[in-house]
C-alpha cells in the first residue's frame, strides 16, 4: 500500500538545497546569505568566489546544488535563474568546557546552523535601447 508522494512545496519554477548541520553560527552565515539575496546566479557564485568569508566556500557548494537540482531534476533554465531565498536556521549548539585559572571553568558553545537557498526561473525583461 504505502504512503502517497509528498505533494511539490515549490512552485514549478523554483529549485532548491539544503545544507544541514554547518558548522558555523547563524549569525555569521547569515551575513554571507545576504550577499547573494535576489541576484542572478552567476553574479552569486562569482561573489562567494571572491569572498574572504569561511563559510563562502559552503554557501557555494550549496548554492551549485541548487542550480544543479534546477537544471536536472526540473529542468529549468540555468541562464535566467535568481538566487529568489537564501535563508538561515540554528541546529544544535555542542558544549565544551575549558580550563581557566584557579580550577575553574568557563563554558565554550560551538553552534551549527542549517542553509537553505531556493533559486527561481525568471523571464528575462528586455530593455528598450
Amino acid at each position: 500500500m504505502g504512503k502517497a508522494k509528498a505533494e511539490r512545496r515549490l512552485s514549478d519554477n523554483e529549485a532548491k538545497a539544503v545544507a544541514r548541520s554547518i558548522r558555523v553560527s547563524p549569525q555569521k552565515l547569515n551575513l554571507v546569505a545576504q550577499l547573494i539575496r535576489g541576484k542572478k546566479v552567476d553574479t552569486a557564485l562569482a561573489e562567494l568566489t571572491f569572498s574572504r568569508k569561511r563559510i563562502a566556500e559552503t554557501v557555494k557548494k550549496t548554492l551549485e546544488s541548487a542550480i544543479a537540482n534546477a537544471e536536472n531534476n526540473h529542468d529549468l533554465d540555468v541562464d535566467s535563474l535568481v538566487v529568489a531565498e537564501a535563508y538561515v536556521g540554528k541546529s544544535i549548539t555542542m558544549k565544551r568546557f575549558h580550563a581557566r585559572g584557579r580550577g575553574r571553568a568557563s563554558r565554550v558553545e560551538k553552534p551549527f546552523a542549517h542553509l537553505t537557498i531556493v533559486v527561481r526561473e525568471v523571464e528575462e525583461i528586455e530593455e528598450a535601447a
